[in-house]
């Protein structure tokens, strides 16, 4: 038994099912980078990871232990669940992973005649004190001591729901008697607060099961995730999912999501083609990864204050990151970039069938939902233009172009200044792109390479490189403001020895004497004067 956690064994739903039939894996599964999307995997299961749908990202698992038996994997991840990152309950059937929620695990043990109940009521008695308790001492630390006990229960009662609701929507009296009994809060009124929470959060939790949910309903469901969500992480996903829901219904929203999301063609196109094989996509590389997440933390960021009353916080955002205007037509860079990468074109040609599925009459989620279709809408039209800009500084690195002819000279410096202005207009910076770029050639070389792709790989990392080598000798010229470099030129010129003494100064000439008698003439002249 591992007791701390590991990476995945190769194969490793095969592996779990070889660990015999009573096996469960329990895992840590970190909150899934994926972009939101009209066709996402849909709302989180309350108490699940999501990492057995389809198409899930195996990486975000790290093995904690291998236990077995229901009975010694619902101890163990009482014991062991943390409130912070989710404890998933994994086995393997055939070769396929299934996950279990604890509740799922309670009810069964309490239906099996050999299962010790009074022992098992005890564990998770003891489980949901520690709820109370490490909620009160967070409020306390937080300065919300007035607080501290309403706020401990009510966040221990969401807890259970979202973990047991399988088995109660609320601890029963023999759970939760001997729980307030501990805290020395026994008592009708404590009592009452708990199970009112579990059946609140329960019927919140019903609401968003419901097929279609309008935008107002969403932010009224947002709001009151959002208030347990701090308290209780494992409403953190739902919170997150209610807002990118939210967000895709709201225009704006989706032109800030177009301008910041780098361009990840090649990775979900990989994931497409491989779906069929779950865990046989390349990863994502490190460094889109990180723009996509700070992407979707600032969509993130601007709806909670477009839809808080923060209207000014919300629109700072997008005057700071403001849409692109659409072209009409592909610039001559960007349309060499195009013919020459398979990536660009496919990007394109994605971007062309998303708009043309947004006027097929069976697509009744966008036409059941005006804002829905409006900010789709917008959402397409804004990342075409940012997929030109992207293009057309590509083409220019990868390509550059002869100066026009009869050029004036003084045209010159401006005409090699437009490279990088279209670099910065679309990555943001140039040190930006450089890091977009090395994570596309990074991503490009995992190997294997995807059968659909060995064609076109060894062409478009060549292209990539030749663009980031274009983009080094830019970074290199750029004479921007560089604090170090001042620092190391100043520090040199103070280290400097001193320069030899000067020569005493000459002997005066005529010229000379014949000045200072004149000088000293006129002053004469003018002291008889006064």
């Amino acid at each position: 038994m591992s007791q701390q956690p590991a990476s995945l064994p190769d194969d490793f739903p095969t592996w779990l099912a070889e660990q015999g039939q009573d096996a469960y894996a329990l895992a840590w599964v970190r909150e899934e980078d994926a972009p939101p999307g009209l066709e996402g995997a849909g709302m989180p299961l309350v108490g699940e990871s999501g990492i057995t749908r389809t198409g899930a990202d195996p990486s975000r698992i790290r093995l904690q232990e291998i236990t077995h038996g229901r009975a010694e994997t619902l101890r163990r991840w009482l014991q062991t669940e943390d409130g912070t990152t989710h404890l998933a309950i994994l086995t393997a059937q055939a070769g396929v992973l299934r996950e279990h929620t604890p509740g799922e695990l309670a009810a069964d043990l309490l239906r099996d005649p050999a299962t010790d109940e009074a022992r098992l009521t005890g564990q998770l008695a003891d489980w949901f004190s520690r709820k109370n308790a490490r909620a009160h001492w967070f409020s306390r630390e937080n300065t919300r001591a007035q607080q501290g006990l309403e706020l401990g229960w009510i966040t221990a009662a969401a807890a259970w729901t979202c973990h047991m609701r399988a088995l109660t929507s609320y601890p029963p009296p023999s759970v939760l008697n001997p729980s307030l009994e501990r805290s020395g809060e026994l008592g009708e009124p404590t009592a009452d607060l708990v199970v009112s929470t579990g059946l609140r959060t329960a019927d919140l939790i019903d609401r968003l099961e419901r097929p279609y949910r309008t935008r107002t309903e969403l932010i009224e469901d947002w709001h009151a995730v959002e208030s347990l969500a701090a308290d209780v992480p494992a409403l953190g996903p739902m919170a997150n999912w209610l807002l990118d829901q939210i967000a895709l219904r709201d225009a704006p929203a989706q032109q800030l999501r177009a301008v910041l999301e780098p361009d990840l063609t090649d990775y979900l196109r990989d994931r497409r083609a491989d779906s069929a094989l779950p865990g046989t996509a390349p990863s994502l590389d490190a460094s889109r990864a990180a723009h996509l997440a700070q992407a979707r933390q600032t969509v993130r960021t601007y709806t909670a204050a477009a839809h808080s009353g923060r209207e000014q916080e919300a629109q700072n955002l997008l005057d700071t990151f403001p849409a692109p205007a659409r072209a009409l037509t592909a610039s001559g860079p960007a349309a060499a970039w195009r013919r020459h990468s398979a990536t660009a074109q496919d990007a394109v040609d994605t971007l062309t069938a998303q708009r043309a599925a947004t006027t097929f009459e069976a697509n009744n989620d966008l036409f059941a939902d005006p804002e829905l279709l409006h900010a789709h809408t917008s959402y397409l039209t804004a990342r075409e233009g940012q997929l030109h800009l992207m293009h057309d500084a590509l083409g220019r690195l990868a390509f550059p172009g002869p100066s026009p002819h009869d050029l004036p000279k003084e045209l010159a410096p401006v005409a090699a200044a437009q490279t990088q202005r279209r670099v910065i207009e679309a990555y943001g910076t140039v040190e930006r792109a450089a890091q977009a770029l090395n994570g596309q050639i990074s991503y490009q070389l995992q190997q294997p390479v995807p059968a659909h792709r060995r064609a076109t790989t060894s062409t478009e990392n060549d292209l990539l490189t030749r663009a980031r080598s274009a983009l080094t000798h830019i970074a290199a010229a750029d004479t921007s403001f560089a604090e170090e470099h001042i620092r190391a030129r100043l520090q040199q010129a103070m280290t400097r020895p001193a320069a030899p003494t000067a020569p005493g100064p000459a002997a005066p000439t005529a010229h000379d004497q014949a000045h200072s008698q004149a000088l000293a003439a006129g002053s004469a002249a003018h002291g008889m004067e006064r």
